[in-house]
C-alpha cells in the first residue's frame, strides 16, 4: 500500500490531484481497516486482492492520462473525451466493487452482518463521491495544463 501511495505521489504533479488522491487513499484504507475488523481471512483476502487491483488500474488510468498531457500534438476535444471514458470506467471499476460486496454479505448474511452491509454501502458511496470529485479535479487541472501549453 506504501508503495501504490508513493507511486501515485510522484505521478502527480499539482497540488490539487495529490490532496485528492491522497483523501482517496484515506478512503481505501479506512475500508480495508473496516473489512479486516469485521470479515473472515478468505474473505478479506479477497477484498485486499481486489483493492490492490482497484488501485493498479487508477495508476494504469492516471499514467495514461498524463502521457495524453505530454503529448501536445492532441486536441483538446480528445483530452475531454478520453477523460469521460476514464470516468465512465470509473464508474464501471466501482459498481463491479458494490456488486461483489452484495455477493460477498449475501453469502454470509445475518442480522448482525446486515448492520455492516449498510455501513459497507455508505462507505461505497462515499467512495463514489470522492472518485467524482477527483476525476472531476483532473479534468480541471487538465484543461489549466492545455491553456499552459497553448
Amino acid at each position: 500500500m506504501r508503495m501504490t501511495m508513493t507511486t501515485m505521489m510522484t505521478m502527480t504533479t499539482t497540488r490539487r490531484r495529490t490532496t485528492t488522491i491522497t483523501m482517496t487513499m484515506m478512503m481505501m484504507m479506512m475500508t480495508l481497516m473496516m473489512m479486516i475488523t469485521t470479515m473472515t481471512t478468505i474473505t478479506m483476502l479477497l477484498v485486499i486482492v481486489t483493492i490492490m487491483l482497484l488501485l493498479l488500474l487508477m495508476t494504469m488510468l492516471l499514467l495514461m492520462m498524463r502521457w495524453r498531457l505530454k503529448s501536445r500534438t492532441r486536441t483538446r476535444a480528445t483530452t475531454t473525451t478520453t477523460t469521460t471514458t476514464t470516468t465512465m470506467m470509473m464508474m464501471m471499476m466501482m459498481m463491479m466493487m458494490m456488486m461483489m460486496m452484495m455477493m460477498m454479505m449475501m453469502m454470509t448474511m445475518t442480522m448482525t452482518m446486515m448492520m455492516m452491509m449498510m455501513m459497507m454501502m455508505m462507505m461505497m458511496m462515499m467512495m463514489m463521491m470522492m472518485m467524482m470529485m477527483m476525476m472531476m479535479m483532473i479534468d480541471d487541472d487538465m484543461m489549466m495544463m492545455m491553456i499552459m501549453m497553448r
